[in-house]
Order: structure tokens, then C-alpha cells, then sequence
């Protein structure tokens, strides 16, 4: 099993859990919604989701993901990005992710065992 994690906004997910598609941010103006590998995590949420709340943290089997998944080089790293919406029966556990008190993420405490 291959294993992928996506930041999303909580909201958002709730919205796709009714409709068993999620769809991301990025897929309708980038073509893909952005994933990461676990030591990409941490990077990618203090860099771009600096001050927000209400965030999760999708558990993605990518062997599971109906869309094609890709890896590109993106700031000198391979990310993996899917094109297409993403099926929700792809994603194994969803996780609380939020910043700290010193306003940084980290890795929720059910993956640090696992990086």
C-alpha cells in the first residue's frame, strides 16, 4: 500500500463525505489537488496554511485513488498530485490538524511512529 496525506480544510470535507467525491482547492484553477508524502507534511502546512484553523488531515491509499495519481517536481522534491477528484472510499483515517501554541504544525501524534 502506498500512502499519501492531504491537508484540507474541514468544511470541505464534510461536504464531500455526502457527495463520496472531494475535489480540493487546486483541482478547478491548478488541474490537481496537491498531496504529499509524509516527511512533506509538516514543510508544506508550516509554508502554506500558516494561521489557519479547521484543518484535517486526509490518510490517502493511492492504490485506492479512482483519479490518476502523479509525482512532479515541484521546490526541488517529487509531491504526488491527483488529477481528478479524489473518492473518499480512498481515504483510511482522517486526522485533527491544527498548529501549535508557537503557531507550527507538526505531525499529529498517531503518524510520528510512523515517519
Amino acid at each position: 500500500m502506498s500512502v499519501i496525506f492531504h491537508i484540507a480544510k474541514s468544511q470541505q470535507w464534510e461536504e464531500a463525505k455526502h457527495l463520496q467525491s472531494y475535489r480540493g482547492d487546486t483541482l478547478d484553477s491548478e488541474g490537481f489537488i496537491h498531496c504529499s508524502t509524509l516527511p512533506q507534511v509538516t514543510r508544506s502546512a508550516n509554508k502554506f496554511f500558516v494561521g489557519q484553523t479547521g484543518l484535517l488531515l486526509l490518510w490517502i491509499d493511492s492504490e485506492k485513488v479512482q483519479a490518476e495519481v502523479k509525482y512532479e517536481s515541484a521546490a526541488g522534491d517529487f509531491y504526488p498530485h491527483i488529477y481528478g477528484p479524489l473518492n473518499v472510499d480512498a481515504v483510511l483515517k482522517v486526522l485533527e490538524f491544527e498548529a501549535g501554541a508557537d503557531g507550527k504544525f507538526e505531525l499529529p501524534e498517531e503518524l510520528r511512529d510512523v515517519a
